[in-house]
């Protein structure tokens, strides 16, 4: 029986056509090794979440033991921000060199170092030497964890594996705060070495962990082992002709030929050293220049946003709001890090899911409302001569709200956005870039919170972090794209036509609401 269908005039005889099955879209598999990998090569960065939460009350204590002034505790909690400059820097030259994986081995060992340094500190100037050695290998490892875990991962899962650093800085700052109260009981002379120098145990258990990790399938193929890579890359695919697809890709943008099939080959020469500098700052092009504004403004958004104010100084703050005793503020402080540490696993199982965007815009969103309200509850304490029961909780709730809301979207994004988004020869020294004025920003911060409150308030310098922060929405609104399910090799193209796609989007907007054409698709 013929089936009768409307047509441009008419109806019309036409023959039945079965309607195929619709299958759902089926939730990508995780693979097993690559997963692995990136657990190995993430634990990293609990050497900059160790220090960065054991700091915050270790000052409670090296203050009253070395007697030192409140200017001499900001540089010291700082301080280790502008010292991993320089291991960041020798980290971008580094893992070019000997390989992203030996280079996770050099920023353990140097941590593991710089721990006992401060550990066995004497004296305030030996303190300083042993956070400048920490700092370092912090450098080191906030560089290296992220490139790596980027390069190992599937498109399909990248977000989800290189949001494994953020992770562990979440894990590593509770750790720190565990150890803040754990032995805050101690003689003060011995407590506060104590929280320092047991830093050093986590990265003997890092230098052992690289045994079992694969070199960058991205770096064998810049050094022309062209079967290790697809090896590599066998492991890491959920299937042969995805690792095969993945290899070509890198090939291409190696400046390999697809022909070249043998298992070693010399590769052209690529840039290093002045030559990248020049291709990534003093000539680049206008997808590099997009690329490179991109990753500079979210690593000065997430620091200048206030979080190491917050995650540093909880102890302050909770003292402002009207907590005084040294336990309480202690247990206060660990319960702020565990609400960031478990937020950040919403943010690792979303991103693959929602895109980078939505989530980064929510997050900043959710951050300015937190961090108003905190200025408003200590403004209000500040002004008050009694104690406001409804103000202290307040203050403890948006603290709690904020490092939350930061956790889903500001922190692990940073990371995961930056590592993807630079060219293959261009990605270790611009995340180099990236990592250097974030943590120049987070020193600034770091070193001039005491002062600012003192100058202009505390609720004042959260009203400050709020403004800096709506800011930091229009930023990412207007520059970032988004990168969700794009192969690395295709970030340059996305980017350098990202204002293209706006600016054809808003005439064919226009075009649509002047001509009402309802066949103009957007």
């Amino acid at each position: 029986m013929a089936n009768l269908q409307p047509g441009n005039s008419g109806l019309t005889d036409r023959p039945q056509v079965p309607i195929p099955a619709f299958d759902p879209p089926t939730k990508p598999k995780r693979n097993k090794f690559a997963f692995a990998c990136a657990i190995l090569a993430s634990m990293n960065s609990i050497l900059l979440g160790y220090d960065i939460g054991v700091m915050s009350g270790a000052t409670i204590y090296i203050k009253k033991d070395l007697k030192i002034s409140d200017t001499q505790v900001e540089i010291l909690v700082g301080i280790l921000n502008l010292y991993s400059l320089l291991g960041s820097a020798a980290a971008g030259r580094t893992s070019d060199w000997i390989g992203r994986r030996y280079t996770i081995v050099v920023a353990a060992a140097i941590f593991f170092v710089g721990a006992l340094l401060m550990g066995f500190a004497p004296n305030y100037a030996f303190l300083m030497f042993g956070r400048f050695v920490a700092g370092l290998g912090v450098g080191y490892a906030i560089l290296i964890a992220p490139v790596y875990t980027a390069e190992i991962s599937p498109a399909a899962s990248r977000g989800f594996l290189a949001s494994f650093p953020e992770v562990f800085i979440n894990a590593g700052i509770l750790l720190g705060y565990v150890s803040n109260y754990a032995f805050s009981k101690l003689p003060t002379h011995l407590g506060w070495r104590l929280m320092l120098g047991i830093g050093a145990i986590p990265s003997v258990f890092l230098a052992i962990g690289v045994l079992a990790m694969p070199e960058s399938p991205r770096w064998l193929v810049m050094q022309g082992r062209l079967g290790d890579a697809k090896r590599v890359l066998d492991k890491t695919s959920d299937s042969k002709e995805e690792a095969q697809l993945r290899l070509n890709d890198i090939k291409e943008a190696a400046g390999i030929p697809q022909h070249w099939k043998d298992d070693v080959v010399t590769p052209p020469k690529l840039s290093h050293g002045e030559a990248v500098w020049k291709d990534l700052l003093l000539h680049p092009t206008p997808a590099v220049r997009h690329i490179l504004v991109a990753a500079i403004g979210v690593h000065f958004f997430q620091q200048s946003s206030g979080i190491d104010a917050v995650v540093l100084y909880s102890p302050r703050i909770f003292e402002k709001a009207g907590i005084t005793n040294d336990t309480d503020k202690l247990l206060a402080t660990m319960a702020v890090g565990f609400v960031k540490t478990m937020f950040i696993l919403v943010a690792t199982f979303f991103l693959d899911r929602t895109g980078r965007r939505p989530l980064l815009l929510t997050s900043v969103a959710g951050m300015i409302v937190s961090l108003m309200l905190l200025g408003v509850g200590l403004t209000i304490i500040d002004h008050s001569d009694g104690k406001i029961t409804w103000a202290v909780a307040l203050c403890m709730i948006t603290v709690s709200s904020f490092v939350a809301f930061f956790s889903i979207g500001m922190g692990p994004i940073t990371g995961v956005y930056t590592s993807e988004i630079f060219p293959l020869k261009l990605r270790a020294q611009g995340f180099s870039v990236g990592v250097g004025v974030n943590r120049v920003t987070s020193g600034v911060i770091a070193m001039t919170f005491i002062s600012l409150y003192k100058a202009i308030t505390i609720g004042g310098a959260f009203f400050l972090f709020a403004g800096i922060a709506s800011v930091s929405w229009f930023f990412f609104f207007t520059f970032l794209p988004e990168t969700q399910g794009r192969t690395l090799e295709e970030m340059e193209t996305l980017f350098g036509d990202f204002f293209k796609w706006r600016s054809t989007a808003k005439k064919l907007k226009n075009s649509k609401e002047i001509y009402g054409d309802s066949n103009v698709s957007i």
